[in-house]
């Protein structure tokens, strides 16, 4: 999942860019509003983390040309302006959240994950995923590959819901253990992805070394 990062500070814009990578999204990191604007109308970006004070111009104006042109992809501004008329006007351009500096990186990340999970498209609000050759139904419970039915266990079902729901980012072991395994131990779930991917097949789900899984283009 790939996040537009518009950060002026050479140290916090580091320090950001890092802290996603390590949270397992790809980052590009812009300095400027007008490089911004350029990977906005050429990159395709899940969500932006936006300053608002910008050598070149204001992150507000950007996210307000944004939301003029039509495009609904999440915005959280991060800023130092702490004014509760500074706030309510980030919310009324179109902002989905608004981050006052300095913030903890535990909270930003937090508050990412919520507006991505809020941006879902509404066939993922009503439980029906599809990727790769498979159609999961969470309401029903019920999987199917290459249009066929497929028996999973609850825990393989709930990897795989997992894996779905964010198809475009790697998931990190722990990630999969909190969502899917109840704390279990780690080594139970080489057992249970390798119990999915016979039923799946192998290329469905992808290795990335060192960080976790996720489910293949």
């Amino acid at each position: 999942m790939n996040i537009l990062l518009v950060e002026d500070d050479l140290e916090l814009g580091r320090a950001l860019r890092a802290v996603l990578h390590d949270d397992g999204y790809a980052a590009t990191w812009v300095r400027l509003a007008a490089d911004a604007q350029r990977q906005l109308d050429t990159g395709a970006y899940a969500a932006v983390v936006l300053d608002l004070n910008l050598p070149d111009g204001d992150g507000m104006a950007l996210m307000r040309r944004l939301r003029a042109a039509g495009r609904q992809i999440p915005v959280v501004l991060i800023t130092a302006r702490d004014s509760l008329g500074d706030r309510l006007s980030g919310f009324a351009d179109g902002a989905d959240d608004y981050l006052v500096k300095p913030f903890d990186m535990a909270e930003l990340l937090a508050r990412l994950r919520a507006v991505l999970r809020r941006s879902r498209p509404e066939a993922a609000g009503q439980g029906l995923w599809t990727r790769a050759g498979l159609s999961l139904d969470e309401r029903r419970q019920a999987v199917n590959c290459d249009g066929r039915p497929l028996a999973l266990s609850r825990t393989e079902f709930n990897l795989l819901l997992a894996l779905m729901q964010d198809a475009d980012r790697v998931l990190t072991r722990g990630e999969l253990e909190d969502r899917a395994l109840a704390g279990s131990e780690s080594v139970t779930l080489d057992v249970h992805m390798s119990n999915l991917r016979k039923k799946i097949g192998e290329h469905r789900v992808r290795t990335v070394r060192g960080v976790g899984y996720m489910i293949a283009p």
